[in-house]
């Protein structure tokens, strides 16, 4: 048994617990379920030694990589370090994910006081994926860390791990798009619709809502991502007909440029179609659409759209 573990075992239910399971009758689920419930409220409540109590009869019971977190922040907080590391690593090699034990690491060597130990634990949790900025910004076991100029690099770190979209130039080529516009037939200028184009998802996904103009009812969304896998943009359009289309491309030459595959039709021919966008300037885009029934021999325009932004 764990050294930390010792300490809970004047408990009565571990006692019983540990008794069931040597005799091949583990605890009930409900029991179970109860003390994990109980656990929870101790740790949001910040009631550290409830917290290590109860988590302490979980590991034992019921093992899993919360579980040893949330022991080891509990006995960090009651001033048992070692025993802390301890549940930390038992979570790591139950599955913890590493940036975790890493982030649990760094407050336990708060206490002893060596700084670079700190900031090596810190910087591979970010490293390892740690995307909790205001945690990390918060807590009040790293507080006399945020002066050091190594704080504000590593929280840096861990907001991009937060929204990695957010700062990939790649998932920003599309964001001429973004606002609120008034769509015109290119030619002639005749009233087509209105759309709303945002961010959404950590600024993953470009949004697109539609709605045409005059009394048609016609409306219709697409959802537009940075494939980083296939190193490609991706659209997937949805009206309220029924209607969806996949287009796959990429920005070249300052357009984004998207494509269909060749897909069959009701007249059973198959159609193909290039879609561009092309920015005119900061408050105009230029929406082409084309098909072609020949595999690209030939091309008919399908419709020309300008977007003016609104004012």
């Amino acid at each position: 048994m764990p050294r930390f573990m010792t300490l809970y075992t004047v408990n009565a239910f571990v006692v019983l617990s540990a008794g069931a399971v040597a005799l091949g009758h583990p605890p009930q689920a409900s029991s179970i379920t109860q003390m994990a419930s109980e656990a929870a409220a101790a740790y949001d409540a910040k009631s550290w030694s409830e917290s290590a109590k109860l988590y302490g009869q979980i590991v034992q019971t019921a093992p899993n990589p919360r579980a040893w977190y949330r022991l080891g922040v509990s006995l960090n907080k009651t001033g048992k370090q070692e025993e802390a590391i301890e549940a930390f690593e038992k979570g790591r090699a139950l599955g913890l994910p590493p940036q975790f034990v890493e982030y649990g690491m760094a407050t336990v060597l708060v206490s002893k006081k060596d700084k670079d130990k700190e900031f090596e634990h810190l910087k591979k949790a970010a490293q390892d994926g740690l995307s909790q900025p205001g945690q990390l910004s918060a807590d009040p076991d790293l507080a006399e860390l945020k002066s050091d100029p190594r704080f504000a690099k590593i929280l840096e770190m861990v907001t991009r791990n937060q929204k990695p979209c957010a700062y990939a130039p790649e998932n920003r080529q599309f964001d001429f798009w973004l606002g609120e516009w008034s769509v015109v037939t290119s030619q002639g200028a005749t009233p087509a619709g209105d759309s709303r184009i945002e961010l959404i998802l950590g600024d993953c996904v470009v949004q697109e809502n539609w709605t045409s103009a005059g009394n048609m009812g016609y409306s219709g969304k697409s959802y537009n991502t940075y494939n980083a896998a296939l190193k490609r943009w991706e659209q997937y359009w949805v009206d309220n007909a029924g209607g969806n289309i996949f287009f796959y491309g990429g920005l070249k030459d300052g357009i984004m440029d998207y494509w269909t595959d060749e897909l069959p039709q009701a007249d059973r021919k198959k159609l193909k179609r290039h879609l561009q966008f092309i920015k005119l300037g900061p408050d105009t885009v230029r929406q082409f659409s084309q098909g072609s029934n020949d595999s690209g021999k030939t091309w008919f325009v399908e419709y020309d759209f300008t977007y003016n932004r609104k004012k």
